[in-house]
């Protein structure tokens, strides 16, 4: 069977999750990527990579046309589920609905279709590439959010304090994204969580999700997140029932809200796996093939009833972040190892000798350490440790 497996820049999810599940599956794999090179050496050479345009859909289907016949096409990347569901649909394939795909990773889109649901209604503006941001700064309800219409992962996303403040973090913005239509939203307040699905569109399974700590404002970027097994069942009622408005419900989702007094709202909908290695923390932690039974969706097999994922474990994911711009001179490698019975592993993201500017995003990660236990408390202490036993070094 041919899986078609779109990509844009190489990823932890697809490189140590989605392809050895192909490879698990007996699966013939063709990689469609704009970035060949950079995919090139990292896999099996049993992995096929062809050169596409895969953020143009034609594209997508004319190469796919002029090759071997697919059985299913799927993508981990934010930036192309429109694509992938659309090359999907056209060959009769099981996917996603392009039109759930567009209308989450559109936020202002996303804001508007709850807010005609009547589930929640967010203070949101729409500002067109060209568009004054002085009449939005304004009108908005400060301290508001100032982010990409379609961006992903805190980048470019900053809290504003006033209208002059707004007008200089827009501006800011578009000299990085030039063309980049944005999105200013009243600030959602409360503690931020994950919920993490899976659905063949029949049955929808709710894995768990996170609790996530996040760095000082201005910025948003995600420095620790601690294993949630179930939310309290008024919470996940919420958060279902905003999904199903948006039409979520085939394949993996990762949806971040915030929860205050009980009310739980959505922040944003990312229509694939948890990144930054969470979704191998999660396959590890829940002991089920997590990747296997995601593609197994694209393949068109329904899932099981129940998934026998155990929910006993606790976990915790860590982000050593780069405090300023310069190059890594000191680093420590990747390693594996068990004290006390939680299980550690931390993997570099960066290689010494890289140098990088400051971003306030998540590519000021350093490296990522994953710990599963028994018990937070064990699993909070182990990974303190390890932690305290390292050192990082910038050289501006």
């Amino acid at each position: 069977m041919r899986l078609y497996l779109l990509a844009l820049n190489p990823t932890d999810s697809v490189t140590d999750g989605f392809l050895p599940a192909a490879a698990r599956l007996g699966l013939d794999v063709t990689m469609l990527t704009d970035q060949p090179d950079a995919h090139r050496g990292r896999y099996a050479e049993e992995v096929e990579i062809l050169e596409c345009d895969v953020r143009d859909f034609r594209a997508v289907i004319s190469r796919i046309s002029t090759h071997h016949a697919p059985d299913a096409v799927f993508t981990n990347s934010d930036h192309i589920q429109t694509q992938a569901a659309l090359a999907a649909e056209y060959f009769g394939l099981p996917g996603k609905s392009w039109r759930t795909a567009l209308r989450v990773k559109d936020k202002a889109q996303m804001r508007r279709h709850l807010a005609a649901a009547g589930l929640d209604a967010v203070w949101s503006a729409e500002l067109a590439a060209d568009a004054d941001p002085a009449a939005v700064a304004a009108a908005a309800p400060h301290p508001c959010v100032v982010k990409p219409r379609e961006g992903v992962a805190s980048e470019d996303v900053v809290l504003v304090d006033g209208p002059e403040d707004l007008v200089l973090r827009c501006k800011e913005i578009r000299d990085r994204r030039p063309g980049a239509a944005l999105v200013v939203e009243e600030y959602l307040a409360g503690e931020l969580f994950t919920m993490e699905t899976l659905g063949d569109g029949t049955v929808r399974h709710v894995l768990g999700g996170f609790h996530t700590q996040l760095s000082a404002p201005p910025y948003f970027v995600e420095e620790r997140s601690a294993f949630v097994p179930a939310h309290p069942e008024p919470v996940a009622a919420q958060i279902l029932a905003q999904l199903d408005a948006l039409g979520v419900g085939f394949g993996i989702c990762h949806t971040e809200f915030v929860v205050h007094e009980g009310r739980a709202r959505i922040i944003e909908v990312n229509y694939r796996a948890i990144g930054d290695q969470s979704d191998q923390l999660l396959e590890q932690l829940l002991g089920i093939p997590l990747f296997e039974l995601v593609l197994r969706t694209h393949l068109g097999e329904p899932l099981p009833a129940e998934l026998d994922a155990r929910r006993d474990g606790a976990a915790r994911i860590h982000t050593p972040c780069a405090d300023r711009a310069g190059t890594l001179t000191a680093a420590p490698g990747a390693t594996d190892r068990e004290v006390d019975g939680v299980r550690l592993s931390y993997r570099p993201v960066r290689s010494v000798g890289e140098r990088h500017e400051l971003y306030h995003t998540n590519r000021d990660f350093l490296g990522v350490v994953r710990a599963i236990g028994t018990d937070l408390a064990s699993v909070d202490r182990v990974v303190a440790d390890f932690l305290a036993a390292q050192t990082w070094e910038i050289t501006p």
